[in-house]
């Protein structure tokens, strides 16, 4: 049976900030706000009052093998608002283009790249070929760590052939969307310089109403140390764990700090990795936090209406070829 979460109250801003807050919204009440610098200290955003496209925001973790996808709609006036972070690799081209289209998506308002390595990216530039994107955004490495992967070349490569420029992706970057969401880019810094892709993964928050979603590409313990030293809010409901539960992610002082009742893991049945790591899934089950994994409970969907999560299991993977 579909879980529910428990109502997670906001930091609680007051009848004066409370005030402040409604009358920023309603000024900002267009299709889309910019909301990547939102105000530091905000657990929760106002909900709107109910029009446009009903229902929940839905969360896709893509059972995509050792890799990454993530798909975010987040219903609005005009429609949903279509996110896609990372795509997996080459192998998902198709099937993860037959399933968005089966989920209704034509057009993706926004498509992150969290880093470039392929079993996050390698299939990013067909995405880019087969859909509308209203933005590409994607961190930028050192030019002497930027990658020479062919699916890195190949999607350089798309994004010209369609004029879509690309976006820097860092801490700060302002993302769009609907009204009753927030979008807090966390990481990495603007002048990071790791010694692997890995910690330059974009760390990126949504509110909606009062429920949260942590989403942390493969960053390490390193990135982690870095946005809890620049005091960054961090507290969400859903961690989408770091790196596929390695050992290497998900630190002590990172878990406490974002404090959530639900993690997601993607990794594969019996990658050579040994992902998750024991350490990994140890520490969330001493924190009692319920944990879904791709390689056990396939695609899963999370929908919040803004107050309480529902988790929805065993959804097929998206095929590979």
């Amino acid at each position: 049976m579909p879980q529910k979460k428990k109502f997670r109250r906001g930091a609680g801003l007051g009848p004066v900030g409370g005030l402040v807050v409604l009358l920023i919204f309603f000024l900002l009440s267009s299709r889309f706000q910019l909301s990547g610098s939102a105000p530091e200290g905000v657990e929760s955003v106002p909900m709107p009052p109910a029009q446009g496209q009903e229902g929940p925001l839905e969360v896709y973790y893509f059972d995509v093998g050792q890799g990454d996808s993530q798909l975010i709609r987040i219903p609005g006036e005009g429609g949903y608002f279509n996110m896609l972070i990372d795509t997996g690799e080459y192998a998902y081209a198709d099937g993860l283009t037959s399933r968005l289209r089966d989920l209704g998506v034509e057009r993706l308002d926004a498509l992150v790249c969290s880093h470039p390595h392929t079993d996050h990216m390698g299939c990013m530039a067909r995405i880019v070929q087969r859909f509308d994107i209203g933005g590409l955004y994607m961190p930028m490495l050192p030019e002497d760590k930027a990658p020479t992967t062919a699916a890195y070349e190949k999607l350089l490569d798309a994004a010209s052939e369609k004029g879509i420029s690309i976006t820097p992706l860092h801490e700060g970057t302002a993302l769009e969307s609907p009204a009753g969401s927030a979008f807090q880019v966390l990481a990495p810094e603007v002048d990071a310089d790791w010694d692997g892709a890995n910690n330059f993964s974009a760390v990126v928050r949504l509110v909606y109403g009062e429920t949260a979603f942590l989403f942390t590409g493969d960053a390490e313990e390193e990135s982690e140390e870095m946005i809890l030293d620049d005091g960054n809010l961090l507290s969400a409901d859903v961690l989408k764990c770091g790196h596929h539960g390695s050992s290497s992610s998900t630190s002590d002082a990172f878990l406490r700090a974002v404090d959530p009742l639900y993690a997601v893991i993607s990794c594969e049945t019996g990658n050579r990795y040994g992902h998750p790591h024991r350490e990994t899934v140890k520490k969330l089950d001493d924190a009692e936090i319920i944990t879904y994994r791709t390689d056990k409970d396939g695609t899963i969907l999370a929908e919040s209406n803004g107050s309480t999560i529902t988790f929805t299991k065993d959804l097929p993977p998206v095929e590979s070829q």
